[in-house]
């Protein structure tokens, strides 16, 4: 099979772009033993840890005080912020303090803002949610910072979560009013 100089060209630039996804993969595995959900505009763990100079400016910006700072036993990501979904999720400010305040491009702005970004991933289960067992509630839908893009109310009175709009803060797992809490978070992957 003969290659002309282009086919050559992009074989070897499709090759090398996923030998360099593999080599990333590994290296992450290796480094990262723990996954932490990042404040927005989180650059891939790697890169984030190689970034982020530990100087805390994000934490005391945020107004719902949900970034913390991961803790000593934390190894190579000691001192970086995290968001604890289940302590104080994030309330997904349109202006984005935290990103403002990095002095680095660890937390870069969005270019569309929360449009078409997500932090996590919410799943509903509506077998835990009260209002399928005849309990009025709407706590989650009072809450959800997006509001009516991310979830609102059908015509009973039972929540409706709309993937599309919502962009995984996770106000609604934390304030959910049922034990297990009707919804789940799932952090987003960024590699």
């Amino acid at each position: 099979m003969r290659f002309g100089p282009g086919d050559r060209r992009q074989f070897f630039r499709s090759s090398l772009g996923e030998w360099v996804d593999r080599v990333m993969a590994a290296t992450e595995e290796r480094i990262v033993h723990e996954r932490y959900l990042r404040p927005p505009g989180a650059l891939p763990e790697v890169a984030f840890l190689a970034a982020c100079t530990r100087c805390g400016d994000c934490l005391p910006v945020c107004p719902a005080d949900a970034i913390v700072k991961v803790p000593t036993r934390g190894g190579l990501a000691a001192g970086t912020p995290e968001i604890k979904v289940s302590v104080q999720p994030c309330v997904a400010c349109t202006d984005m303090p935290c990103v403002a305040a990095c002095p680095t491009d660890a937390l870069s702005a969005l270019p569309r803002g929360w449009a078409g970004y997500r932090l996590g991933r919410v799943e509903f289960l509506h077998e835990r949610c009260v209002t399928f067992r005849g309990t009025a509630c709407r706590v989650c839908v009072d809450h959800c910072p997006v509001g009516e893009k991310a979830l609102a109310l059908d015509t009973g009175g039972h929540p409706v979560l709309k993937a599309e709009g919502c962009v995984g803060c996770g106000v609604c797992v934390h304030d959910c009013i049922a034990s297990p809490a009707a919804f789940t978070f799932h952090p987003v992957e960024r590699v």
